[in-house]
């Protein structure tokens, strides 16, 4: 077998496109034989193979076609090895394995099907997340904020939905489309947000914000009446417009309110405001577009020079109608505390108090850092300060946060 030659490490190019391939390969294997389970495992286990071998032989000049046969024979492998279903076995066994370059992209589907109305409305997105774009139980429970152990038995349980109510894999019919929208919609802002937070030094970031923008892309072709598809996809083009300006040339985290707005890509901004403004034509009001909005008043600073909080503060308002959840309730004290002082913000937080799913939650102690700053209370913000260091992944937020301890009254997003 042909090899490719690649200037990265073979073992990175290998890392790099297993985890690009692996949601295409387990919507195929899934859609082909309905156990959205047993495509995982027979996936996996080709992902591990290719990380074995591709560095020392090489990595195959159609790696999504080496990825599919292994995947296919770990598949049957393990049908033989239980005896179950023979006509699986038949279907295994009889179908053509696809030929270089034509494994066909069936992802849209399975996002739809693991948004099918017989699936656990609280476990619709994070199997879309674990399914289509690979995440595991541990990520997806941070950003739904619940626990690891119960994220696992809803994926768990859905999956076996799946298979036993023999839901198909295919996209929609448009006038089951509404039902279905809201859970994919989710996943994607979850896809990207995770992108968005991670580390610049993770070889992750990219991936996963070009992963959420593009299917993003496909959903508002696929539904271009759809308010909240159009306003979803906004959202990600407005926070990737100000990805270049989110770092120093150092590496330094710059919070939104001290970015260069000259260092904002313009294109992708004026896209975002064409859509959003398309979107609010439609008179259909929802969470993404008003998160959008938020944005929109954000980088309104680009021309005016000046961040009009009241509008933030009033969009953030008409948000929790929508998502009334601790994100958005922390995102808000920030807008709180422009229009109407620390004081105020601090008690609207004082809300989220015995709350179990902020106890371990960053931005929550930054945020209540920042306002005791503000407000002269040093002990108390020493206290979050330090807690919130602690839980800070990204090197950089931290370093951002370790300046802010004791520097006083300075703000950030």
């Amino acid at each position: 077998m042909e090899h490719h030659s690649n200037p990265r490490p073979p073992w990175l190019e290998a890392e790099c496109i297993a985890r690009e391939s692996y949601g295409k390969l387990v919507a195929l294997l899934a859609a082909e034989f309905r156990d959205v389970a047993a495509a995982e495992d027979a996936v996996s286990e080709a992902l591990v193979a290719a990380l074995t071998h591709w560095p020392e032989q090489g990595i195959p000049n159609s790696p999504e076609g080496w990825l599919i046969t292994v995947a296919r024979h770990r598949f049957l492998d393990e049908a033989r090895r239980t005896a179950r279903q023979s006509k699986l076995l038949d279907a295994l066994t009889s179908s053509e394995l696809p030929q270089p370059f034509s494994i066909p992209d069936r992802r849209l589907a399975l996002l739809f099907v693991c948004a099918h109305p017989a699936i656990d409305p609280a476990a619709r997105a994070p199997l879309i997340l674990q399914t289509v774009l690979g995440f595991g139980a541990d990520r997806i429970s941070q950003a739904f904020l619940v626990s690891p152990a119960s994220m696992a038995q809803r994926l768990v349980r859905a999956k076996r939905k799946i298979r036993d109510a023999a839901v198909p894999f295919q996209i929609p019919e448009r006038s089951e489309m509404p039902e279905r929208l809201e859970p994919v919609l989710d996943a994607l802002y979850a896809c990207y947000t995770e992108g968005w937070s991670t580390p610049l030094e993770g070889v992750q970031r990219n991936d996963l914000t070009r992963e959420a923008i593009w299917l993003s892309r496909l959903l508002v072709e696929l539904c271009p009446e759809s308010a909240e598809a159009l306003g979803l996809l906004a959202l990600v083009l407005y926070l990737d417009a100000r990805s270049a300006a989110r770092r120093s040339d150092l590496g330094d985290y710059i919070p939104l309110s001290e970015q260069d707005p000259a260092l904002w890509n313009p294109d992708l901004l004026d896209e975002a405001e064409s859509l959003l403004l398309h979107a609010s034509r439609l008179g259909s009001p929802g969470r993404y577009q008003f998160e959008a909005a938020i944005q929109s008043a954000h980088i309104a600073r680009r021309h005016s020079g000046q961040t009009d909080w009241a509008s933030i503060l009033a969009f953030y308002d008409a948000l929790l109608q929508y998502a009334p959840n601790p994100v958005v309730l922390i995102n808000r004290s920030v807008a709180l505390a422009h229009v109407h002082g620390a004081a105020m913000a601090l008690k609207s937080l004082a809300e989220l108090e015995g709350d179990p799913r902020i106890g371990e939650y960053q931005p929550y102690w930054a945020a209540k850092a920042n306002l005791h700053d503000q407000l002269g209370e040093t002990q108390h913000a020493e206290l979050a300060y330090t807690r919130a260091i602690g839980l800070a992944s990204d090197p950089a937020v931290r370093r951002f946060l370790i300046e802010r301890l004791g520097a006083g009254n300075k703000s950030f997003d």
